[in-house]
């Protein structure tokens, strides 16, 4: 008689965060899909779809290498990033990735094959493999087109869309229909987690996702997109975009640097506050814990972070067939 099937988890989202929460799940026994925004439009990632008409692969290259073995060559060379010449600021991955999609004719067959080369645990998907701009309304009601105008704005963002509306990505969303669990962020709120729900046939199929949906808050505020937001505040615009369909809100919940707090104080930045009681009164389930690093930087631990994913991702998984 076989065990129990492992826990199946999606992540959607990117930057950063999806990236570090990869690094935690990935020597755990589940099937990991990391659902990945192709909205980008800045750096190498902004240059190659400019020069090359190629989806930006900047963040599907960090969510890569992020499930890839921690002492693999080939995942530090994906990250090398050229210093002069016309190459300058181009990270290799970037430019294997773009080179693979124009031998191959296909971006995702490319991202597929990148997975081989590197030996991932898990799979990486596009939301989408359209073309599309990402739009934000910020509270203020200006428009702006872009995810780096978006990011390098003043203020916070009521809502973004992408315009032309994309097509979903087919694996995609089969694989959020299969999931446990499916995890919103962390991450950019807008311009990562947001921007993955802006692909109208993603968003649906989370709606309708039979696991459980969660969204994980981020641990400091970001200029230009969160100021001044509570985790009340996040979880409503999630809502937004997904109306009465979230199940958990996981909020970091503990003491943080006070000397990393005051540098990120100086650059526009604040922590979050977990606002509870309000998250409960959308009909939320909040799991709160001791979610972030220490040190420095102010971000989620990995480990920390996975441990609450797991524990949600298994319960589901021994309920179900």
């Amino acid at each position: 008689m076989s065990g129990p099937r492992r826990p199946r988890i999606v992540a959607l989202g990117g930057g950063t965060g999806l990236a570090s929460l990869l690094r935690g799940l990935k020597r755990a026994s589940v099937d990991i899909t990391a659902i990945v925004t192709v909205a980008d439009d800045g750096g190498s990632s902004g240059r190659l779809r400019r020069e090359l008409g190629v989806l930006p692969p900047g963040d599907i290259r960090n969510c890569l290498v992020a499930l890839a073995d921690d002492e693999s060559l080939m995942g530090r060379l994906f990250q090398h990033r050229f210093a002069d010449g016309d190459l300058s600021g181009h990270p290799f991955g970037n430019l294997f990735l773009a080179a693979l999609a124009e031998v191959t004719g296909s971006f995702d067959l490319a991202v597929e094959e990148c997975s081989h080369v590197l030996k991932i645990r898990g799979r990486v998907v596009p939301s989408t493999l359209s073309h599309s701009r990402l739009w934000a309304e910020r509270d203020t009601g200006e428009e702006v087109c872009g995810e780096t105008r978006i990011a390098a704005g003043n203020g916070s963002c009521r809502r973004v869309w992408l315009d032309p509306a994309p097509a979903a990505h087919g694996p995609a969303v089969q694989a959020v229909r299969d999931a446990d669990l499916v995890l919103l962020g962390p991450g950019s709120l807008f311009t990562s987690v947001l921007a993955d729900l802006a692909v109208p046939g993603l968003a649906d199929a989370v709606a309708s996702a039979p696991g459980i949906r969660a969204y994980v808050c981020n641990v400091m505020t970001q200029p230009g997109e969160t100021e001044g937001f509570d985790a009340a505040d996040h979880v409503e615009r999630v809502l937004a975009a997904l109306p009465g369909e979230l199940d958990v809100a996981i909020v970091h919940d503990g003491a943080l640097d006070p000397e990393a707090v005051a540098r990120y104080a100086a650059g526009g930045q604040e922590p979050v506050h977990s606002a509870h009681e309000r998250i409960e009164a959308m009909g939320l389930r909040v799991v709160a814990a001791d979610l972030a690093e220490a040190g420095e930087v102010v971000r989620h631990n990995p480990e920390a972070l996975a441990r609450v994913a797991l524990e949600l991702a298994s319960r589901t998984a021994a309920a179900g067939p």
